[in-house]
């Protein structure tokens, strides 16, 4: 009886630690910077909330909002320019959303599934990612592309130029 009692006890604390270790709070020294053939720079603020156990991506849940309003180009005319209507409209769409629909394991990583919202447009995207842990620092890292034409944001020319690459690393802290 005293076994069994032991092994019960160790089974709740493993899926207790499992609950704590899931969930993840984005801390400052994110950075989501974008380079395309108009426009380089990057977003200074984010949030969001993510659950992610690298033993079971399946479960996992990201959903993240970017603000529009904090486009930071190095130019203040370029970023004035890209909240105006005529990119991202950051008047009438103030964030950038992404919401998860699945997470799954690669040779090299991790791919996250799901909808990206921009302009008021929302595509299915997935994006590769890397998540590093070392002692109590972790932190997700992605790069990607976005066709920009998707989402209404400037000429379309239908060639390469439509494209954005977009890098993204967030530090996180376990949630207690």
């Amino acid at each position: 009886m005293r076994k069994y009692l032991t092994v019960v006890s160790l089974l709740i604390m493993s899926a207790f630690s499992f609950a704590v270790v899931a969930g993840w709070r984005i801390v400052e020294g994110y950075q989501i910077r974008f380079d395309g053939k108009y426009a380089h720079g990057s977003f200074r603020q984010m949030e969001g909330n993510i659950r992610f156990d690298p033993g079971h991506p399946e479960d996992s849940r990201f959903e993240v909002s970017v603000d529009v309003a904090s486009i930071d180009t190095g130019i203040e005319l370029k970023n004035k320019h890209a909240k105006s209507d005529k990119w991202f409209y950051a008047e009438k769409y103030p964030r950038i959303h992404f919401a998860s629909t699945s997470v799954s394991r690669t040779d090299t990583g991790f791919v996250v599934r799901g909808e990206l919202e921009l302009k008021g447009i929302k595509k299915a995207i997935a994006i590769p990612f890397a998540f590093r842990s070392t002692g109590d620092q972790h932190v997700f890292y992605g790069r990607f592309k976005v066709n920009r034409g998707d989402f209404g944001i400037g000429k379309v020319s239908g060639g390469e130029s439509d494209s954005t690459a977009v890098e993204v690393s967030v530090p996180v802290l376990a949630l207690e």
